[in-house]
């Protein structure tokens, strides 16, 4: 009977979604207020329609919505994308986030509520709704637009500091009181969490997907592309984080594959089936006569929200560098409140420290401030012009010149060169650091959950502990003498900038001096930091000597394999940015549509084992781009591939057919044999 009723409640949502959708779609509004506005209808507070009988099942199945519009967020915003605007996402976000908490208590004491509803609502207030505003900006064609991949980068740095916050919260609601440590170990462990996942993903995923993809079968390909994204959320879940932000993470790995423009013509009507649910859940949380009840702290909330979020934003866009119209455009997309605000005020209840008025406060600020966000961001544009016009002279003059002063490039120094490779060796140790701590946090949970079944084996608690650290000293070897070697790089550069303006051979001994100074103090503050990851795994004194003994011979024999696998891993991230995406599959086929299809000619051409374009995607030789010749046809194994696809990958004795006139299938040719005499 469950499963009857289940099965009613998914009808009924999907029908009362795709008339919303229709009808808002006919008079040209956005199909987000549709979705909401029919979760109203059938919800529990309109009595002559509450047509759901278990809203458990619906709010499951909302979940699934969050997980994969994340998902696709990370499809869209790769992590080259967040890189280029991750400086100002931060600074942006932080100053949102701050001012954002500051109101929201002096609002709440101004409405008479006590300290923990003043610090709640700050904290509920502070944090932006990515899904609502990626289905608002998706719906209006505008997810493309540069301001809207700031937006993005923005909302990314909410959710993660949103995790902080919450832990914070947790803390501060239980004990009265925020402890400095609490917070560097909160941060420590997402750091790790993050980088760990980004670095392995990087790696691994795009090769599985690149081994998938060979097989030819979207099917495979969308349940492996589902399959990690439900895999990454579901540790992300159990590790204590947030399940958007896993989602994310395996969205913006998977960007870096070949296969993403597939992947995403896959994974995009999935996302809008789950998402509508999403929206028509949220929807059914909404209480008319509650609203009704406290409308003058929900309207003073709301437009508190939309005020301080949009000038929040684009003040801190703005401090960043960014120019006006791209900060009031940023601005205006972010002043709402969704997902995470409903997780704060669900902490605050069942922990029992905030009052019960307080959620569905909540739930009618999102509402409100949602059907707000559609027309905030259509009207951007006009929302800067008018702005331009209200703005004083001077003060305009003195915001362009402070905009020309943080971007001018002639304030980087004639050091630059050096200054640029000492951030990327630092990087580089950053990450390296980030492995090493990754791998003895995960020894240190062996240790922790299974060393009484381990000690059965090994021979007690201090022989668990040696071979655990022993083994975890192993594994970070790679990682170890990455750092070294860097920290003996980092420290001629160091030495090279400040000994710039010396003269010899005054320069030379005092650049000798830094140099091994720096890498003297880096190696013992290298050990130090092995020694404190390794507190938790330290056997008694004798053992400790046996494992050092025993690794420091081991360390002998694996060292130039050690070198080699990071080597290989380096190579292997490198290979994963630098790979072109797959271009559009219909692109190749628009030249066969050309009004002149007489004048053009096929001819075939061999594929010899030497050659460069053996083991290469067809998107990765560039053919069509370089010499206007197209493949139409494979000829491989006795078997024909008609109008193969771009991520279609050539193989030694394939012969291919190429469409073209002659001056393109000449340059096709040649462009061939000379990649062979390259090779």
């Amino acid at each position: 009977m469950n499963h009857i009723l289940f099965l009613q409640d998914l009808a009924i949502v999907m029908i009362v979604a795709a008339i919303a959708t229709i009808l808002f779609r006919q008079f040209k509004q956005p199909v987000v207020l549709g979705y909401i506005v029919a979760g109203v209808i059938i919800g529990p507070y309109t009595p002559l329609f509450d047509l759901i009988s278990d809203k458990s099942n619906i709010n499951t199945l909302a979940e699934l919505g969050v997980i994969f519009l994340m998902f696709s967020l990370g499809l869209e915003f790769s992590l080259r994308k967040l890189r280029e605007v991750g400086y100002t996402a931060f600074i942006a976000a932080s100053i949102e986030i701050i001012i954002m908490i500051w109101a929201g208590y002096e609002l709440g004491q101004l409405f008479g509520w006590n300290q923990m509803d003043s610090i709640f609502l700050g904290a509920i207030i502070s944090i932006s709704s990515t899904t609502i505003i990626i289905k608002t900006l998706e719906s209006q064609g505008k997810i493309k637009e540069k301001f809207a991949q700031l937006i993005f980068g923005i909302l990314i740095i909410e959710d993660i500091l949103a995790i902080l916050i919450i832990a914070l919260l947790s803390g501060f609601a239980t004990t009265g009181k925020i402890v400095v440590k609490d917070i560097g170990l909160i941060v420590l462990n997402l750091s790790v969490f993050m980088g760990i996942l980004l670095l392995t993903g990087l790696i691994a995923v795009p090769r599985l997907l690149n081994y998938v993809a060979k097989f030819k079968s979207n099917e495979m390909l969308l349940i492996t592309v589902v399959g990690l994204c439900f895999g990454v959320s579901l540790i992300t879940v159990k590790l204590g984080y947030s399940v958007a932000l896993g989602a994310f993470l395996i969205g913006a790995i998977v960007a870096e594959a070949r296969q993403i423009t597939k992947i995403g013509t896959l994974m995009f009507p999935v996302r809008d089936l789950f998402s509508a649910v999403f929206f028509v859940s949220i929807g059914l949380l909404i209480n008319p006569a509650l609203i009704s009840e406290y409308i003058f702290p929900v309207l003073i909330i709301s437009a508190v929200v939309i005020i301080g979020q949009v000038n929040s934003a684009a003040l801190g866009c703005f401090i960043s560098g960014k120019d006006m119209r791209t900060s009031v455009k940023v601005g205006m997309g972010l002043g709402q409140i969704g997902e995470f605000s409903f997780i704060i005020a669900s902490l605050g209840l069942s922990l029992s420290v905030t009052s019960d008025f307080l959620y569905p406060i909540v739930v009618a600020v999102s509402a409100l401030t949602t059907f707000s966000t559609p027309y905030l961001i259509r009207n951007s544009d006009k929302g800067y012009d008018l702005l331009d016009k209200i703005t004083p002279s001077p003060l305009r003059r003195t915001m362009e010149v402070y905009s020309a002063w943080i971007n001018e490039p002639s304030r980087v120094s004639h050091n630059r060169i050096g200054r640029k490779i000492l951030r990327k060796i630092s990087v580089q140790i950053g990450i390296n650091l980030l492995i090493v701590t990754g791998i003895f946090i995960s020894f240190g949970f062996l240790h922790e959950n299974i060393s009484s079944i381990l000690q059965k084996y090994l021979g007690g608690i201090e022989v668990t502990k040696a071979l655990l650290w022993i083994a975890a000293i192993i594994m970070s070897f790679p990682s170890l003498i990455a750092i070294w070697r860097k920290m003996q790089a980092a420290g001629m550069v160091v030495a090279e900038l400040s000994t710039s303006e010396l003269k010899e051979p005054r320069k030379t001994i005092i650049k000798n001096v830094i140099s091994k100074t720096f890498f003297a103090v880096g190696t013992v503050i290298l050990i130090v930091i092995i020694i404190l990851l390794s507190s938790a795994l330290l056997p008694s004194a004798n053992i400790l000597l046996l494992a050092i003994i025993l690794i420091v011979i081991t360390g002998v024999f694996i060292y130039s394999s050690s070198v080699n696998i990071y080597a290989h891993a380096q190579s292997a991230l490198k290979e994963t940015f630098l790979q072109p995406a797959d271009p559009d599959p219909k692109a190749d086929q628009a030249i066969l549509h050309h009004p002149l299809l007489k004048d053009l000619k096929l001819e075939s051409v061999n594929i010899n084992p030497e050659s460069f374009a053996a083991h290469k995607l067809i998107s990765e030789l560039r053919l069509r781009s370089i010499t206007g010749a197209t493949i139409i046809g494979i000829e491989r194994d006795g078997k024909s591939i008609v109008n193969p696809e771009a991520d279609e990958e050539l193989a030694a004795g394939d012969k291919l057919l190429l469409l073209g006139y002659d001056k393109q299938i000449n340059a096709a040719k040649e462009f061939l044999n000379t990649i062979q005499k390259k090779k």
